[in-house]
């Protein structure tokens, strides 16, 4: 759970969200059909790689005095949140359809995507909102070593342990 993570999601330009996803209600919606993919790019090249201060969104599992953020989130309630210290190594546009642009992050531990997606509309001028999420990464484990419980049942003893990854393999 300590290690790096890679997603893959989607950003909805145009569209905030009082969850800054999919789930919550619109707040607001703005025209973004004028945003290109170059200008997507180019706020995240200027605003959202290496070190960066993000504030975790009020639907969040952080507590303040024993009490989830989300649980207020879902009485009406909004508090003051400390920005906290991320680590963006990699955000690349995988595929650009406005008002969705689809992108691959990979961050450390503790970064808020949908944030990040909410932020990236901000800075844009239209708003945003995270349509999709999917992890593809977490620390040495990833997707593309993954089985499906189909193909697990389909194999013999002997071929689940050359398909098993080590415990050992997975704290180096």
């Amino acid at each position: 759970m300590s290690g790096d993570k890679v997603y893959e999601g989607t950003l909805h330009l145009g569209i905030n969200t009082n969850s800054q996803d999919a789930d919550g209600e619109i707040t607001e919606e703005k025209d973004a059909s004028h945003i290109t993919r170059e200008m997507v790019e180019q706020v995240i090249a200027e605003n959202f790689m290496g070190d960066i201060e993000q504030i975790p969104p009020m639907v969040s599992a952080i507590k303040k005095n024993g009490v989830p953020l989300y649980k207020m989130a879902r009485k009406g309630k909004e508090i003051e949140r400390e920005p906290r210290k991320i680590h963006v190594f990699e955000f690349d546009i995988l595929e650009f359809e406005n008002p969705l642009v689809r992108f691959r992050v990979k961050s450390t531990k503790g970064t808020y995507v949908r944030t990040l997606a909410y932020d990236i509309g901000t800075k844009l001028g239209v708003g945003g909102s995270l349509d999709a999420l999917r992890r593809t990464g977490s620390g040495p484990l990833t997707i593309d070593k993954a089985y499906t419980m189909e193909e697990i049942l389909e194999c013999d003893r002997e071929t689940l342990e050359q398909k098993a990854i080590l415990l050992s393999d997975m704290i180096k």
